[in-house]
């Protein structure tokens, strides 16, 4: 369950229940309770200067802040609103606070003896800081009120708190931690959505195997984990645990369709006949279900059957081999999405002339702006708009680094395949393939294609190009990156994440050319030109570039989105996760990452999931992280040109010595 910090809305005026005063039993928790990501929950706010507390009606009552200002301290709601920052400081972070918000959650633990005997919880919003004596006065408080037969935990709703409460001992404020919570939950949400279509339920990999070739986009698929080279279907469900940041999901939020981890779907598929069944699936923060519908219902095919992805046109005439940070934005279409943006961001952090407040300045009603947030953030309390701006880019370019590198520009590409009258006649069979819709003989034709591919002989003024790029690696036998760059990926609407190979083990000039062949190849493989067909992306009009790199010995690797994936409206927070060494094993599903959540409004982070690691990072790694989601925040502001509120995904990694650095920037479909 996630609290979010209250915004001001107008609460309902008839029928409130809310009392004041009273200790509190079951059946009352019950009768003023609302339901939270599938639990009971209610909202509490004890007074301290009355000596008193207040339990909320949830369904009059949805917001601490509106309830303590208009109720209990006579305010309007307009006043509210006119100063609700002030006012949300005053509750929620000052040290001396007359009021102690919080949420009480009704939970079983399934693990235990008694499944059935409940207990509560009891927490804060993520973003309050309470120093460990009130946490300690809150609980007791709470603890001396409710019916002494429900046991009632404290669960720290931060990084601050678990540090404050340290100091406390669990005999006097007993706790559990949000991972031990919720690492066991039966459903999880992954990416929100609904889908109307046919249950397709895979207990094994050779199970999915055989059937995926038939599958298609009224279908539902349902396996452990689904593996990064699904079709477009109508919705994912997967059994097993898997991050919100896997390349699976990364496509489901790409292709707008539902994706949740329901660990009870055998139950539900043996109790409901679900199996090969017309369902209806439904994917919410709060609740998953799955409904059996009676037959077929009248299905129309999705949008993105009409939908068309726009590519500029690429340009294949003389562009050289160059660095990295000697690109700019507007070179993708010589150089590809990827290593444009690479180049984009040198130069972000060598300039310092770029305005990174763009997110922070956009209305948030009832407030103007967050830039007075932003100000704290950056320690910048009384900074000048120019300073503020100022402020922002020197503290991107002090947390993270651009990668050092080189692109191999489309020319080159061009130039290989030219120069083979077999691989110009596969391709002419391809397109009059695609042209046909003969799709029936699409996949043998991608196959033999990657194969020539894989096979042709570097032209010469290819490989000296390539070569004459990276002397210096390849003369002592380093270890180097080769990386895809093409001008179909990372484009808003067609994300492409894991559909084109990068090759991470390259020594030597002859490994080199046949890596570079290899990530060439991969734009012909039978699921790539299948996705861009179905939105339009034209064969004539696809290139691949290449990006070279030494490869960077990593301590921790990683991905973040600057959105929480499966909380749309939440503008305050960035998602991260990471894993020991490289940031490909958190997408491509080797280990189930640490997940944390960082506030980049009122500060603070708060740990999802510990993951496969089984502990959690230490404090010193996840202020490191507070600040790399900053950064991330603020680079947003660069990057979505369109709208600032656009989210990144961002590839990163931390080196030995602490330092990170951006590997890939590319939007993040919402």
């Amino acid at each position: 369950m996630t609290l979010a910090l209250d915004d001001a809305e107008t609460p309902g005026a008839s029928g409130d229940r809310t009392v004041v005063g009273a200790n509190l039993s079951l059946p009352l928790f019950r009768a003023l309770s609302g339901t939270l990501a599938g639990h009971p929950y209610l909202k509490v706010v004890v007074d301290r200067a009355e000596h008193t507390w207040h339990l909320l009606d949830t369904r009059v009552h949805p917001f601490h802040v509106n309830y303590t200002a208009t109720r209990i301290l006579g305010l309007t709601l307009d006043e509210l609103d006119a100063d609700l920052d002030a006012f949300n400081t005053s509750v929620y972070m000052d040290p001396e606070r007359r009021f102690l918000l919080g949420v009480l959650s009704l939970h079983t633990d399934e693990r235990a003896e008694d499944p059935e005997r409940p207990f509560l919880v009891l927490e804060t919003t993520e973003a309050d800081t309470m120093h460990g004596a009130l946490l300690e006065e809150f609980y007791r408080y709470v603890r001396g009120r409710v019916d002494g037969r429900l046991p009632l935990l404290l669960k720290p709703a931060n990084h601050g708190q678990e540090h404050e409460l340290a100091s406390v001992s669990e005999a006097v404020v007993p706790r559990i931690l949000s991972h031990e919570l919720f690492g066991h939950r039966t459903r999880t949400c992954l990416n929100p959505g609904e889908a109307e279509g046919r249950l397709r339920y895979f207990r094994t990999t050779k199970e999915y195997e055989a059937a995926a070739a038939e599958l298609g986009w009224s279908d539902i698929v349902a396996m452990a984990c689904l593996p990064d080279d699904v079709p477009r279907v109508a919705g994912f469900i997967n059994t097993a645990p898997i991050t919100p940041l896997s390349h699976t999901n990364v496509l489901a939020s790409g292709w707008r369709i539902p994706n949740a981890i329901v660990r009870d779907l055998d139950t539900l598929v043996g109790q409901d006949g679900l199996d090969d069944a017309w369902v209806r699936y439904r994917v919410a923060e709060e609740t998953i279900t799955l409904e059996r519908l009676a037959g077929a219902p009248v299905l129309h095919k999705p949008a993105w059957h009409q939908q068309r992805i726009r590519v500029e046109t690429p340009l294949l005439e003389e562009a050289p081999v160059l660095a990295l940070h000697r690109l700019r934005r507007a070179d993708r279409d010589s150089y590809g999405t990827k290593a444009a943006n690479l180049g984009e961001l040198h130069h972000v952090l060598d300039s310092r002339t770029a305005d990174l407040t763009t997110f922070y300045a956009r209305p948030r009603p009832p407030r103007a702006d967050l830039l007075t947030h932003l100000a704290t953030r950056l320690g910048e309390p009384w900074a000048s708009p120019e300073r503020l701006r100022a402020a922002a880019v020197e503290r991107v370019a002090d947390t993270v680094r651009a990668p050092e590198g080189v692109a191999l520009p489309f020319r080159l590409h061009h130039l290989f395949l030219t120069s083979s009258p077999a691989l110009q006649q596969g391709i002419g069979k391809l397109k009059m393939a695609l042209e046909l819709e003969a799709f029936d003989v699409l996949d043998p034709l991608c196959l033999h294609l990657q194969h020539l591919v894989r096979g042709t002989a570097m032209p010469d003024e290819v490989a000296r190009a390539v070569t004459g790029a990276v002397p210096g690696l390849l003369a002592d036998g380093r270890r180097l990156v080769v990386r895809s760059s093409s001008n179909a990926e990372d484009l808003p609407g067609f994300s492409a994440a894991g559909i084109y190979d990068s090759v991470t083990t390259v020594r030597g000039t002859d490994q080199l050319m046949d890596a570079v062949r290899q990530v060439w190849a991969s734009l012909l493989s039978p699921r790539s030109v299948r996705l861009r067909h179905q939105v339009g992306i034209s064969l004539d009009d696809t290139y691949m570039g290449v990006i070279i790199q030494e490869y960077l010995p990593a301590d921790l690797g990683g991905v973040l989105v600057t959105c929480n994936p499966t909380r749309r409206e939440d503008f305050r927070n960035v998602y991260l996760n990471c894993t020991p060494g490289s940031p490909e094993r958190v997408v491509d599903g080797t280990v189930l990452p640490q997940q944390y959540l960082y506030n980049t409004v009122e500060g603070g982070g708060r740990t999802v999931d510990i993951g496969s690691a089984g502990v959690d990072l230490p404090p010193t790694t996840r202020a490191a992280l507070a600040e790399l989601a900053l950064a991330g925040r603020l680079l947003q502001s660069h990057f979505s040109q369109e709208d600032p509120d656009d989210a990144l995904d961002v590839e990163w990694l931390m080196t030995a010595d602490g330092t990170f650095r951006l590997v890939q920037i590319r939007p993040y479909s919402r």
